[in-house]
């Protein structure tokens, strides 16, 4: 029987090796990578010469479609379809009430959950969610269980904001979590520090944007992160650090990861390309929580990537305008910039054209690891039998980052004017091609949600 598709001529780079080889696809999945005469006939054959052949990106760590983000689902995910990203992981949040709130009033884990996947209906590639615990109720308690059931096994707890959680209140919610054998996702600052800070540096006056990383220094990142992953490991439960930025951070998880089952965590995009210069040359729009920093934490994030300290490389994605960034003092601005349209580009000029890192090695940070930490059994791999989201990547295409290219609704880039070699040719979710040569193709509404399992950590 004759395939859907065969990728043919390309380059092949999986989480382990880089060779010569054909990919043949049908009914969505892999159906065989191997010697073009092994290739069985194919109802359209897309010629890969030239190019590299790659697991779709999946990026863990997304803002789309309420909080922290102007972004729908479907412009969020049609930049990722423009960046190579075949499947993302957004929040599902347990409404409160607050400053920050979009909410008229207090929900649940479950109605946060259903929200989003209505709101994701529009989505051009694979979505999925982590729940975001967001009030000190124990009644959050008794819907852990049922989110797992929906799919969701990834819960997101802050040390930080008025939707931050005590100590206390965390511990309780991690000893349900390693009952579950659920994963506990982790924003760690700690707030008493960067509030007094932030506070100082408003009586001062002190609102030009190159104060806002000194609010918020690297050892707050690294207290919190200590309390969190200790508590994580006297309950058992599994624990996932996103965004480190810093030595000090990667030291703490580095600390914790000696039996290498139980604790994993992240950096992002930015903190392993920019340093804290870019709030001297482009004012607020880089204002990120946790902020970007030192040309040495930079340094950290490859050093503990190398060694496994950190798994993931993430966008952070959160889409704004100018409008809401370039404001008198930085603690008006919003927070968070978009990324997904640029990560792959960005991350892998820097990682392979600057610092001699390999194929595999972009693979195993952007594709397998976060599949593997997040239960996503089908993602992240070639290998026969799992979905076929696909990346067709010109390594040697040289080109410069301009948000007027952007698909996501924010109108900057914190990478404008920064020349990369590597861009994005196609990009095929479950074997439908979803972006071809810069231009988003096939109608919205092709992304599913992705139910996850609970993930085995010890392979």
């Amino acid at each position: 029987m004759p395939a859907d598709t065969v990728i043919s001529g390309g380059t092949v780079v999986t989480a382990t090796d880089t060779f010569e080889a054909d990919v043949a696809i049908d009914g969505g999945e892999i159906a065989a990578v191997g010697a073009p005469d092994s290739m069985p006939d194919a109802d359209e054959t897309v010629d890969a010469s030239g190019l590299l052949v790659m697991p779709g990106v999946i990026d863990p760590h997304v803002h789309v479609d309420d909080m922290f983000s102007i972004d729908t689902h479907e412009t969020a995910s049609a930049a990722a379809a423009l960046g190579g990203v075949t499947s993302y992981v957004d929040f599902a949040w347990q409404a409160w009430e607050g400053d920050l709130s979009i909410f008229d009033e207090a929900g649940t884990l479950l109605e946060g959950i259903e929200r989003k996947r209505e709101k994701a209906a529009d989505a051009h590639v694979d979505y999925a969610f982590h729940a975001a615990i967001t009030r000190e109720d124990p009644a959050v308690l008794d819907e852990l269980a049922d989110a797992v059931e929906a799919g969701v096994s990834s819960f997101k707890m802050f040390t930080a904001y008025e939707h931050g959680l005590s100590n206390g209140f965390m511990h309780r919610v991690m000893e349900e979590l390693a009952d579950l054998d659920a994963v506990g996702v982790y924003h760690t600052e700690d707030s008493t520090i960067t509030d007094m800070l932030t506070e100082r540096f408003q009586a001062e006056g002190k609102g030009d944007p190159t104060y806002y990383p000194k609010s918020r220094p690297d050892y707050a990142e690294a207290m919190a992160a200590e309390d969190a992953v200790r508590m994580a490991a006297e309950t058992g439960a599994k624990y996932y650090g996103i965004h480190t930025t810093s030595r000090k951070a990667a030291e703490v998880i580095d600390d914790f990861r000696d039996d290498g089952s139980q604790v994993r965590a992240e950096t992002c995009t930015h903190y392993t390309t920019l340093t804290d210069d870019v709030f001297e040359e482009m004012g607020n729009l880089p204002m990120i929580a946790p902020p970007i920093r030192k040309r040495d934490d930079v340094e950290a994030m490859f050093e503990y990537l190398s060694d496994g300290t950190l798994d993931v490389v993430s966008t952070d994605h959160c889409g704004y305008e100018r409008e809401s960034k370039e404001v008198e003092n930085w603690w008006d601005s919003t927070f968070g910039a978009n990324a997904l349209q640029t990560s792959l580009p960005v991350f892998h000029d820097e990682a392979v054209n600057e610092r001699g890192f390999s194929y595999p090695f972009v693979v195993r940070v952007m594709s397998r690891n976060p599949a593997r930490v997040f239960g996503m059994a089908g993602k992240g791999t070639l290998d026969p039998g799992t979905d076929a989201d696909v990346v067709l990547f010109d390594p040697d295409e040289t080109y410069t980052v301009t948000a007027d290219d952007n698909a996501s609704n924010a109108d900057f880039s914190i990478y404008e004017g920064r020349e990369v070699t590597g861009r994005v040719a196609k990009t095929f979710v479950r074997g439908e091609l979803v972006a071809d040569d810069g231009e988003v193709v096939g109608d919205a509404g092709r992304g599913e949600f992705v139910e996850r399992d609970l993930p085995d950590w010890s392979v």
